[in-house]
């Protein structure tokens, strides 16, 4: 088994391809670098490094070893800072965010039954829009995000909202006087898209390629965001499914909102990275079903 130290310095050294910067990043002598590779070099039975007097280049064996502990390190280095996290219980700061004005209610109930359990972990609560909702919980400065389901790639707590869909449709297209529609009417309007950046998982779920019955819905123009999306579709470029809340939050004279009878509800709730999986995280996602199990209704 290779220690701590001994996979340190490999992996410095395959980073920086210098002795000397590696040992002063490191803060330690040329020679232990030295001895440390040659010592797993003799562990492996073969070069790690081709070294000259002017370059040091990692050998195919050695490129392969980085790529496999790189991932191994960054799991022990997770384990570690969660480990960390219980011995200390929650404090600190949790970054939460929503998506969505119809989201903030709820979150704020969650954030406040978080706060009464937890006083010395500070909640910062901010807003994040279509275009960079993936992106704040990538670049690390988001750790929950109240969003819509599904969200690729990401763990999902409970649901804390739940709602019907709706069309919504232009004051004056032929589906606004209707009293409910089928998704089989997607085939004959084009569907206003969601941004490029959404993942593939949501657009499917919200404006999907084909009917139950599998006939092709018409893609119409992409909007920016959601404010964008619904003048898109008071213009008549296309129509678009969307959340009850809609009717509540985006109330417009040029906008009618039809129910869609056979649709299933839309579920909104907690989502995160899976690797940032901290306690303050695991507090705030119990805090979230908590919430969602309050017989108080949610709006």
């Amino acid at each position: 088994m290779l220690e701590r130290v001994e996979i340190e310095i490999f992996l410095t050294l395959a980073e920086e391809l210098h002795f000397g910067r590696t040992a002063e990043r490191l803060r330690v002598t040329t020679g232990r670098v030295s001895q440390v590779i040659k010592k797993l070099e003799r562990r492996i039975g073969g070069p790690l490094f081709e070294r000259t007097s002017r370059t040091v280049r990692l050998t195919a064996v050695g490129r392969q070893l980085a790529e496999d502990l790189v991932p191994l390190v960054t799991a022990m280095e997770d384990a570690l800072r969660r480990a960390a996290d219980a011995s200390r219980g929650v404090t600190g700061e949790l970054r939460v965010a929503f998506l969505g004005e119809w989201t903030a209610p709820a979150l704020l109930r969650a954030v406040g039954l978080f706060s009464r359990r937890h006083p010395d972990c500070r909640v910062e609560v901010r807003e994040v829009q279509l275009s960079d909702s993936r992106a704040s919980l990538l670049d690390g400065s988001v750790d929950v995000l109240i969003a819509s389901y599904p969200f690729d790639g990401m763990a999902c707590g409970p649901a804390l909202l739940t709602e019907p869909r709706v069309l919504a449709v232009g004051a004056v297209h032929p589906l606004a006087g209707e009293r409910s529609v089928s998704l089989e009417v997607l085939a004959e309007h084009p569907v206003v898209q969601y941004p490029e950046v959404t993942s593939a998982g949501f657009k499917r779920d919200r404006t999907p390629d084909r009917t139950p019955s599998g006939r092709p819905v018409p893609k119409g123009p992409a909007g920016r965001s959601f404010s964008e999306m619904l003048t898109l579709v008071a213009m008549g470029s296309g129509v678009l499914p969307v959340g009850e809340h809609a009717r509540r939050y985006y109330p417009r004279p040029d906008v009618s909102y039809v129910p869609i009878h056979d649709a299933q509800p839309i579920e909104r709730g907690p989502v995160w990275m899976e690797r940032n999986s901290t306690e303050r995280v695991r507090a705030f996602v119990r805090a979230v079903a908590d919430v969602a199990a309050m017989p108080a209704t949610i709006t």
